[in-house]
C-alpha cells in the first residue's frame, strides 16, 4: 500500500557551490542536499521524504543546472504553491527553477544524461578577490593556442583511464566526449572579473572522478610547458602509459552548465 502513496517529483536547481561540500549529505559538513532536505521538511511540515540528485558534485563546484529527484510519501505537492515557498525558505545561494511531475519508472541515477561543465580560468596575474567562486587564476605564463589544439584531442570515445582519480581495477574508464572546446570567457561576466577569462567547455554522457579537473590541469601544464605536446597525446592514445596525476585543478573553477535526459 506504501507505494501506492509514493508520489515523484523533478525538481530543477541551481546553485553557488563555493561555501558547500558538494551535493551530498555527509556528517559534520554544510552541503547542498543538507540545506535542501531541511528546507523542505520545514516547507512540507514532515520528513517522509527523500531526494535524489542526477549527479553529485564535488565541495565548491557550483550548478548552472541540474535536477533531483523527490520521493513523496505523504501528501500532494501543488506546483504553483511550493515552488515560491521553497525558494522564499532556501538560502541565497541555492534556488528551485522548475518542478515537474514523474513516476516511479523514471531513475534519475540510471536515466542516461548528457553533462555540458564548464570550467572558467584566467592566467598570470592575482585577480579580484570577488572572482574567487567562480574562477580559477593560474599563476603561470600559459600558451593559450597550444591548449586550444590540445582541447580537441578529448573529442570521442577514449579510455580516461589517466583522466580518472585513483580508479580501481574495476572502474569502467571509457567515455565518450562529443565536444571539447577551450573558448574565451563569453558565458560569464563580472565587473570584477579580469579582462579577459578563458573557458573548457566539455559535454558528455558521464565522467569519471575529478575527470574535468585532472583534464584542465593537463592543458595547464601541457600550456606553462610541464608537460610536452607528446606526452599529452600519449596519455589519451595509450593508456599503459600510465601518466601520473600530480595536480588536479581547483574545484571552485568548475560549473555544471546543464543536464540533459536522453531517450534510452
Amino acid at each position: 500500500m506504501h507505494d501506492m502513496q509514493r508520489k515523484y517529483y523533478i525538481i530543477k536547481i541551481q546553485y553557488l557551490g563555493f561555501r558547500f561540500h558538494g551535493w551530498q549529505k555527509q556528517p559534520n559538513v554544510n552541503t547542498v542536499q543538507r540545506m535542501v532536505d531541511r528546507t523542505l521538511a520545514y516547507v512540507l511540515g514532515h520528513k517522509k521524504f527523500k531526494t535524489l540528485a542526477a549527479g553529485r558534485t564535488d565541495a565548491k563546484v557550483s550548478v548552472n543546472e541540474t535536477y533531483i529527484e523527490l520521493f513523496l510519501d505523504e501528501g500532494v505537492l501543488h506546483k504553483e504553491e511550493f515552488l515560491p515557498v521553497f525558494n522564499l525558505n532556501l538560502p541565497q545561494d541555492i534556488r528551485a527553477l522548475c518542478i515537474d511531475e514523474t513516476d516511479e519508472k523514471f531513475n534519475i541515477i540510471q536515466h542516461t544524461k548528457e553533462k555540458e561543465y564548464l570550467y572558467l580560468f584566467t592566467y598570470g596575474e592575482k585577480i579580484h578577490p570577488f572572482a574567487a567562486p567562480f574562477m580559477v587564476a593560474f599563476p603561470e605564463q600559459l600558451n593559450i593556442a597550444l591548449m586550444q589544439q590540445a582541447a580537441t584531442q578529448f573529442i570521442g570515445t577514449k579510455n580516461f583511464k589517466n583522466y580518472t582519480y585513483k580508479p580501481t581495477p574495476t572502474t569502467n574508464t571509457i567515455g565518450t566526449i562529443t565536444t571539447c572546446e577551450l573558448i574565451e570567457n563569453k558565458v560569464y561576466q563580472a565587473n570584477f572579473f579580469p579582462e579577459k577569462s578563458y573557458l573548457l567547455r566539455v559535454i558528455g554522457e558521464g565522467f569519471k572522478r575529478n575527470q574535468i579537473r585532472i583534464m584542465m590541469a593537463r592543458l595547464m601544464q601541457l600550456g606553462s610547458g610541464v608537460l610536452s605536446l607528446e606526452q599529452f597525446k600519449k596519455s589519451l592514445e595509450v593508456p599503459e602509459e600510465n601518466l601520473p596525476i600530480t595536480y588536479i585543478a581547483p574545484a571552485s573553477g568548475l560549473i555544471l552548465q546543464s543536464v540533459k535526459f536522453l531517450e534510452e
